[in-house]
């Protein structure tokens, strides 16, 4: 059994080139936990610089937006969950089949079909 279903990995495609995060980001992510204020401190390593400065609390939505997609999960330590995120293995696997794919940017169409999905049907 193959661990993506085609619809889970079209979602998750989408989601990479539709955020503003670039492979430097999800390369860092793969071996060790960012936090939102950190991404936030270094927007210019970690974006595509699409759109302007962003709020931790931005940058958190857009996490917790790729945890209900599959492609985040929150890092655990003893004390439980953390404000750190990692990739998991079905993000690994995207990535590993295109690395480039947070780099190639999602049409206008495409992008206003995921706002419209984000915001109203998975909330």
């Amino acid at each position: 059994m193959e661990i993506l279903d085609d619809r889970s990995k079209k979602r998750a495609v989408q989601a990479f080139r539709c955020l503003s995060f670039n492979s430097t980001f999800y390369a860092e992510i793969r071996t060790k936990g960012l936090n939102a204020v950190s991404v936030s401190q270094k927007q210019c390593k970690y974006f595509d610089g699409s759109r302007s400065y962003r709020r931790p609390g931005t940058i958190e939505a857009d996490f917790s937006w790729l945890i209900k997609v599959g492609i985040l999960r929150r890092e655990v330590d003893g004390q439980g969950l953390t404000s750190r995120v990692k990739l998991t293995p079905m993000g690994r696997q995207i990535i590993d089949q295109n690395p480039y794919l947070p780099d190639q940017k999602a049409s206008f169409i495409v992008y206003l079909n995921y706002l419209f999905k984000r915001n109203l049907i998975f909330r």
